[in-house]
């Protein structure tokens, strides 16, 4: 281990006079420790944030609509138009929610919606400006890359070129860009604040071509980002693993991510990418889920590993699905699940890879809240969110719900002073003092989710309820 380190000059990595090359990111993965790992990583997230303060949000994810036109193989939330379940929320259902939200302090909403194909620009800028009318102390993070790339192929805009839905893509490139930019220009002038980094999956074409089939490219994922760090726009980035990939496609999914980040940071845009949130994929109600799991007692290698050491190495051409298909017939065909130990060894890799990233995030939306605390010490920097509401990966069989008192605690209770934080990660309150909301609590059976909120759509059968918990106060 002493080797490594010394190799891949750790030491410098984690006080910020070196980079790690993707090669050398790979290295670590496969030959250091997780206990070196988790060291190495939390060396970095303090030389970033400090020693003491660690934070959280309240916000509200609201999914607008689940009518969605792509066919991505790990979603259980989707419906096609028309499709019994398919729902699009009133004025009236979105404004409740947030009035909810504020209740209990919250500062933010998360708004995404499926791709549907039928919702004029109109309607998403009454819906932003409504919203800025009747809350105008919240801050809006909307609308994901994919959603943005099908604004492009769905949006009639006047001096652009009608196109099918399907085939914005034919368009000039210099002309679906001009599009791009006046869509988000109208969207920004009614509200909307910030984008999230959903649709993220991994940007490999070779990997991205069976998962998000109807899905935003790689490189359409990142130029709406450019656009809108170019607009002044601050923008999170996902990544979700754990599936058919290989671990040398998770690294060039990071490594992009990095290259975008230092153009941002060259070309002086106002914007830039302000977190990193990696999740495995939750397999229940998936079609993707139904992929058989590969035998790592077998003798042969993981396909996807397989294929992506291929592409990195320049000896298969990733665009080429013939090609890639003849080189290792099986990739895409087993799926390698990621469990705690995965997710937390890829948690500290983001961390150390990706130096000009400002907080890396703890998913323990999907891990769980104690695999969720651990990973602060593997990295991560912020608890992200009390989940009020999440109806995309709790829709693949995950439902993890916390208060803002137990997300305090759990924080607390990892050696930490717990801060809730805005959209920048500016601290808007540092709880430190005896009316901290984790501190006020005497018996925390209280703070077990009893009852939770089941919310039903008309359209929609009850096994698709929306599960909520709401934070008592």
């Amino acid at each position: 281990m002493t080797n490594l380190a010394h190799d891949l000059r750790i030491d410098d990595v984690i006080a910020g006079r070196a980079r790690l090359s993707p090669a050398g990111a790979l290295r670590l993965y496969r030959e250091a420790s997780l206990h070196d790992l988790g060291r190495w990583a939390s060396a970095v997230a303090e030389r970033m944030h400090g020693p003491r303060v660690r934070t959280y949000v309240i916000d509200r994810n609201i999914n607008y609509t689940n009518v969605c036109s792509a066919s991505c193989t790990f979603c259980a939330f989707k419906r096609d138009l028309g499709e019994e379940g398919a729902y699009t929320l009133s004025r009236e259902q979105l404004h409740e929610k947030v009035r909810q939200l504020t209740a209990i302090g919250g500062t933010q909403i998360l708004i995404q919606g499926g791709m549907h194909p039928e919702l004029p620009l109109e309607f998403y800028e009454q819906m932003l400006g409504d919203l800025k009318s009747e809350f105008p102390g919240v801050h809006i993070h909307g609308f994901s890359p994919p959603e943005f790339v099908e604004f492009v192929a769905v949006f009639d805009l006047p001096g652009f070129p009608r196109t099918e839905p399907k085939k914005s893509h034919e368009l000039p490139p210099e002309v679906w860009q001009e599009k791009l930019t006046a869509i988000m220009r109208r969207l920004q002038a009614a509200g909307l604040d910030s984008l999230p980094g959903g649709g993220g999956e991994i940007f490999a074409e070779h990997v991205r071509r069976r998962i998000g089939i109807g899905k935003a490219s790689a490189e359409q994922w990142l130029a709406v980002m450019s656009t809108a760090h170019r607009l002044g726009m601050w923008t999170s980035a996902t990544m979700m693993f754990g599936h058919i990939e290989g671990v040398m496609d998770r690294i060039d999914h990071m490594d992009r991510v990095r290259q975008a980040q230092d153009r941002a940071i060259a070309e002086n845009w106002a914007g830039r990418y302000v977190s990193f949130i990696a999740w495995p994929f939750q397999r229940e109600n998936t079609p993707l889920g139904r992929v058989p799991d590969w035998d790592p007692e077998a003798d042969a290698p993981f396909p996807g590993d397989e294929l992506a050491d291929r592409v990195a190495a320049g000896k298969v051409d990733g665009r080429d699905k013939m090609a890639c298909d003849e080189a290792v017939p099986t990739a895409g065909k087993l799926v390698r699940m990621a469990g705690a130990s995965e997710y937390l060894r890829m948690q500290a890799l983001s961390r150390l890879f990706l130096d000009n990233i400002h907080s890396i995030g703890s998913s323990w939306v999907t891990m769980g809240p104690k695999i969720g605390q651990l990973a602060l010490f593997y990295g991560a920097s912020d608890m992200g969110s009390v989940m009020m509401e999440e109806n995309v990966v709790s829709a693949a069989g995950t439902t993890y719900c916390l208060t803002e008192e137990l997300l305090c605690h759990l924080i607390r209770e990892a050696g930490f002073v717990p801060a809730q934080r805005d959209n920048r990660y500016n601290v808007l309150k540092l709880h430190e003092g005896p009316d901290a909301p984790d501190l006020r609590v005497t018996d925390w059976s209280t703070q077990r989710v009893k009852k939770l909120h089941i919310e039903k759509h008309e359209s929609a059968p009850s096994s698709e309820a929306v599960i909520l918990s709401v934070g008592k106060k």
